[in-house]
């Protein structure tokens, strides 16, 4: 069903107008243009003195349907000429009516629906709703004349302050800010915009249309100083991002010229973003994320979550901690078990920091603080174990214990007991060798920081079960994680993918490219750190054993590098003892360690590698591929042997999992829009000179062959939807 609105004048001549396009009532281009007919059929009858437009259900509006941005950057559609909805409708028929206009804020007024609510003369909002405008989360700026209207009604710092962060204020704010006239119940929120509209008609209270408005904006001088300091701050934070200065731009457009010519700035610049790169790699993302939930032959089945009651956990080290935490937050009782009291002690004291951590931010009050602590309870056996309804595992990597751990587990958990591990590389069919629940055995594989980090990897085998899968991806959502669920092999999707990241950047090193310019090349792409920043902060300990595991499983392709061990022999282990490849002052900051050089020159004498002039050379674009193309020949060869059920999970895996950033729509999104002929060609030139880890894999050989793309055109995530 086609989205709508309705239009239904009462006795007291106010006319209400709903938008109705369940689940968020989102601007369509069908509501758009019935938007449009009803407010100019409202301001034509006789009998309408003023008009509320609101949404049904409790919503008044979530945006633009995001949708259609595909749709215009595909060529299904045609886009709207510029500004049809800011100038046409806005404008030029709400903002410039004969009569009043009051928006009726309930639920949500994001992007489209809080402009929509600003073009109106007035706004009434419930307490608790959420109203923001998050549109560069998708690469286009507020394009319905939000960039002219928000820094009139809350002021020019305050409205970049809620453009830039994307974050939303709730009604309670929005009236402090000004940006609405006043507060209703949910139960009183149309009675009372109904009696505003028509205290406005009858000129008892001020008749505003926000794009005029100049009261609430800094004198130009300081706005000037305001919009500086913004374009500065925002090109630190987001170099290779220009949508956000696009903004600050218009918004300056309208401030010095006139709000009528910010609008018409806004319209040509928005019509030109969603156009963009960016703006296509940021839906993908958006419509992926959301497609990760669809698995099929498992979520297609009707099968019904089952409820967890009370989780537990074994190891209180940093990851179980961490999932302690995570789950705690959202209000799940944990049992965490540990071999002694000391390192129970240990695990405890670091989920009581954690949440410290968000009092300290005010993010938590200690109310709240003393409530989820509460709900932690730390053990030294498995008797608290025979209620539970999940135990995830997460000790260290260790096959043997892993396994008497399972075997333990099976006598102690009731049948139903999902029996989950955090294990990060190990073969969930090796971990449960010794016992006979192979149907509830499932991986569940958290990113440190646990409680922070957004994705939760969910491992099945052939034998796990397709309820145990729906249960934890019901718990995912629940404790506000993107679940993508992937086949169990070494390094499932996320490491798997990556392995090569590492060994791309020694090899790099190696043959005579400087290490911390490989780390400022890979950050200046949009990494949140180079590979070996990287390595310092998960410690040489940890690369050294994962690294043993992909050459076990992969020797054909690993590079053994003797640099990491070299560097142990100094006691140099990563961040942890504040020397790795960088040293580490008392507050962890990194700087670039003069003495790392001896150690590459002994790796280099020992291994009988020699210096590359090729590689002195090298450009940052040269090193991006050189550290990246493996990174997308092993996220083919996870899609081919169907680790992963679709590319746009690998996108996301890559994205929540790594950091990939998330403008370049993810690795196998961004390696489309290079092109898998060049992909294929650069690997290729690269394998016969430095060996297996460049040696393209035969799915990215056929598509180069055919010139297709890596993703199948039948694998987007909106198909999957």
């Amino acid at each position: 069903m086609a989205g709508t609105t309705t239009l239904d004048v009462g006795a007291d001549g106010v006319a209400l107008i709903t938008i109705i396009n369940p689940p968020v009532n989102s601007l369509s281009f069908d509501v758009l243009y019935s938007l449009k007919d009803n407010c100019e059929l409202a301001l034509r009858r006789d009998d309408v003195k003023a008009v509320v437009i609101t949404g049904a259900k409790g919503k008044f509006s979530g945006g633009f349907d995001i949708s259609a941005f595909e749709k215009i950057q595909n060529k299904t559609v045609q886009a709207p000429r510029p500004g049809f909805v800011s100038l046409e409708i806005l404008s030029d028929v709400v903002s410039a009516a004969k009569k009043p206009f009051v928006a009726a804020v309930d639920g949500l007024a994001l992007g489209g629906g809080l402009e929509v609510a600003m073009g109106c003369h007035a706004r009434i909002s419930t307490p608790h709703a959420q109203l923001g405008l998050p549109e560069l989360q998708l690469g286009v700026i507020p394009g319905f004349g939000g960039t002219q209207a928000l820094p009139r009604l809350v002021g020019i710092a305050k409205a970049l302050e809620m453009i830039l962060t994307s974050k939303p204020v709730k009604g309670e704010e929005a009236l402090s800010l000004g940006l609405v006239d006043a507060l209703a119940s949910p139960t009183e929120l149309i009675n009372t915009a109904r009696q505003w509209a028509l205290d406005i008609w009858a000129h008892k209270r001020p008749w505003v249309v926000s794009y005029y408005r100049t009261d609430k904006l800094e004198p130009l001088g300081e706005a000037r100083e305001i919009l500086n300091f913004a374009r500065a701050q925002t090109r630190k934070r987001a170099p290779n991002m220009t949508h956000p200065i696009v903004c600050i731009d218009v918004i300056e457009a309208g401030v010095v010229s006139g709000g009528r010519a910010g609008l018409l700035k806004e319209a040509e610049a928005f019509a030109a973003l969603v156009e963009s790169d960016t703006c296509k790699s940021l839906v993908h993302v958006f419509f992926s994320q959301r497609a990760t939930t669809k698995v099929p032959g498992v979520t297609d089945l009707g099968l019904k979550p089952r409820k967890v009651k009370k989780v537990a956990i074994l190891g209180g080290g940093l990851m179980g901690s961490g999932i302690a935490t995570a789950l705690i937050l959202s209000n799940y009782p944990v049992i965490l078990k540990e071999v002694n009291e000391k390192f129970l002690q240990g695990g405890i004291d670091r989920v009581k920091a954690n949440l410290q951590s968000r009092v300290k931010k005010g993010k938590m009050s200690q109310e709240k603080f003393e409530k989820t602590f509460s709900l932690l309870k730390g053990v030294l056996d498995y008797e608290s174990f025979r209620d539970v309804d999940l135990v995830i595992e997460a000790v260290i990597e260790n096959v043997s214990l892993k396994q008497q751990i399972f075997s333990d587990l099976e006598k102690f958990c009731p049948s139903h007991c999902i029996l989950a591990t955090n294990t990060s590389t190990i073969d969930l069919n090796l971990i449960g060798e010794k016992t006979r629940s192979q149907d509830r055995i499932i991986g569940a594989h958290f990113f440190s920081p646990a409680h922070v980090m957004p994705l939760l990897e969910i491992v099945r085998t052939q034998k796990t079960s397709a309820q145990a899968i729906i249960d934890l991806l019901d718990l995912g959502k629940k404790i506000k994680k993107t679940p993508v669920v992937v086949g169990n092999c070494t390094g499932f999707a996320v490491n798997r993918m990556f392995f090569p990241y590492t060994q791309s950047a020694h090899i790099l090193v190696e043959r005579g490219v400087d290490l911390y310019k490989v780390d400022r090349a890979v950050t200046k792409f949009g990494m949140p750190m180079g590979p070996f920043r990287l390595c310092d902060l998960v410690g040489f300990g940890v690369a050294v054993a994962t690294g043993g595991q992909y050459l076990v499983n992969f020797p054909e392709r690993t590079h053994k590098s003797l640099l990491i061990p070299i560097m142990q022999e100094d006691n140099r282990q990563g961040e942890s003892t504040r020397r790795g490849f960088y040293i580490y002052d008392e507050k962890r900051k990194a700087s670039p360690d003069p003495e790392i050089k001896k150690y590459i020159d002994k790796a280099r004498e020992i291994s009988g590698m020699t210096i590359d002039p090729k590689f002195t050379k090298m450009t940052d674009k040269d090193i991006v591929e050189m550290i990246f193309f493996p990174v997308v020949n092993e996220a083919c060869r996870v899609l081919a042997e169907g680790i992963a059920v679709k590319a746009s999970d690998l996108d996301i895996s890559a994205v929540m999992g790594m950091g990939f950033p998330p403008y370049r729509g993810g690795v196998m999104f961004w390696a489309d829009s290079i092109g898998s002929k060049y992909i294929y060609s650069r690997l290729e030139e690269w394998s016969k000179s430095y060996g297996g880890v460049f040696k393209p894999c035969s799915y990215l050989a056929e598509r180069a062959a055919r010139g297709a793309p890596l993703s199948s055109t039948m694998d987007t995530a909106k198909a999957r939807l």
